[in-house]
């Protein structure tokens, strides 16, 4: 079982960089662009990679020792 949370734990750390690079990405094009300031896309962008690392970390967190896992 623990075997199985921490490779779904690495995918989600994964899917975090990819969105990390989806938010830089955004940031480079408004300031290509001439915008000021962060994008809402940029913003929305964030909150969801940390999500993303907190479900990450939260799955490291569990204890797949327990006699109710087993």
């Amino acid at each position: 079982m623990r075997e199985r949370i921490d490779d779904v734990a690495d995918r989600l750390d994964a899917i975090a960089e990819e969105i990390a690079d989806l938010a830089i990405d955004t940031l480079r094009s408004a300031l290509r662009s001439g915008g000021s300031g962060r994008p809402p896309t940029e913003k929305q962008l964030t909150q969801a990679r940390r999500a993303v690392e907190k479900a990450a970390h939260v799955l490291r967190g569990i204890d797949s020792s327990s006699p109710a896992d087993q």
